[in-house]
């Protein structure tokens, strides 16, 4: 049969131009995706670690962007070049990358902070006690949730955040972001049952 139709091998496709690949790709050709990441996968790789300077988490996002290229479909064309495209995005989710890291680090870093009581809350030393047990107790139970549900409860009760906030601060949708709020709640609640008696 004619070598043009649509089962044509890897290697007819390597001459292709960019835009023709693209297009390939958006009627579902792995072929077309594995020649643009031997194209552009370099490229990709190099930016994305000058920014996040971490090999597993570029290796990671260089699969993202590779994936979300052919999932997405949101490159156009007639508005850049496929390696100013691939430039642009690698480096702006890199750097989303590297303020998501710093703000779980300070996140993290405020909830181990030990919590000072002031002293005119209680004036038994016991009180000052039983309270500073409840807050580790609680604390440690917040460490035995699934990391979605943690630091969604940490964001808001650790600083203050409301569920709006949330969502905006994460990209989780409102509605995940108050079911796993609630799941783990509940979990939490069944876990510290007995300091509500």
């Amino acid at each position: 049969m004619a070598s043009d139709g649509p089962k044509r091998q890897t290697s007819d496709w390597e001459n292709e131009t960019d835009e023709a690949l693209v297009l390939s790709l958006r009627q579902g050709n792995k072929a077309a995706l594995a020649i643009l990441y031997d194209r552009y996968s370099r490229l990709v790789y190099s930016i994305a670690f000058r920014v996040l300077n971490n090999g597993p988490e570029t290796e990671d996002l260089t699969q993202d962007i590779f994936l979300n290229l052919w999932q997405k479909q949101t490159y156009d064309p007639s508005r850049s070049s496929l390696s100013r495209f691939l430039s642009t995005v690698t480096r702006n989710r890199a750097i989303d990358r590297v303020r998501s890291r710093s703000n779980r680090r300070r996140i993290l870093k405020g909830v181990a902070a030990p919590q000072t009581i002031p002293l005119e809350t209680f004036s038994l030393p016991e009180a000052n006690a039983s309270l500073g047990e409840r807050s580790e107790r609680v604390r440690q139970a917040l460490l035995t949730l699934p990391e979605k549900q943690r630091q969604l409860l940490w964001l808001a009760y650790y600083h203050g955040f409301t569920q709006s906030e949330i969502a905006g601060h994460t990209n989780i949708p409102l509605g995940t972001v108050k079911s796993r709020m609630r799941q783990g709640l509940l979990k939490l609640r069944g876990t510290l049952q007995d300091l509500a008696d």
